[in-house]
């Protein structure tokens, strides 16, 4: 019954504002990845594409492509130091935001996609889970500036690897509909 209420609630909130419902767009991002307790990589850059799909006024997907070079890191074996080259990351998935507000939004946003982590004699395909918060800035009606910052963490089974993510990234509505 609990369900059948919100869902209820969450149609009556769309419909009132469906004047602008739908919109396609894309979007380039750049900015910093920094793995999260794993002491055999150094942070590094992250760059990317995005394709924002707004459905309804509240609800957008976004389809992604990320890709990032983590940095060398230094580690001390039994007294010996020696450097372990970083991972090249290349990850695809999709997101889901809760977009609110006008020229200056703030959303959350989570997602699900598959990553995949190369360097010499290492190589590993893992499913990734994503979550976090941006800020929206739209100066002109079809052009928007994102700064996002999100937790990634790329599981197997049994191990995960996990990322905080800092972006920064411009977008242009290509498509809208009334």
């Amino acid at each position: 019954m609990k369900r059948v209420i919100l869902a209820a609630c969450l149609a009556v909130a769309l419909a009132g504002s469906s004047a602008q419902a739908g919109s396609i767009g894309v979007g380039a991002f750049g900015g910093v990845s920094v793995p999260v307790v794993q002491s055999d990589v150094e942070q590094g850059p992250i760059f990317g594409v995005r394709v924002p799909i707004k459905l309804v006024p509240l609800l957008a997907i976004e389809p992604y492509y990320a890709s990032s070079n983590l940095g060398d890191a230094q580690e001390d074996v039994l007294g010996v130091t020696y450097t372990r080259q970083g991972f090249e990351s290349k990850a695809y998935g999709a997101n889901v935001m809760l977009t609110m507000g006008g020229p200056l939004q703030f959303y959350p946003f989570a997602g699900i996609g598959q990553t995949k982590l190369t360097r010499p004699g290492n190589e590993l395909s893992l499913t990734t889970y994503n979550f976090g918060m941006g800020l929206g800035i739209s100066p002109a009606p079809k052009i928007s500036l994102h700064i996002r910052g999100e937790l990634a963490a790329a599981v197997d089974g049994e191990t995960s690897r996990k990322f905080a993510n800092a972006t920064v990234g411009l977008s242009y509505a290509l498509f809208s509909a009334p």
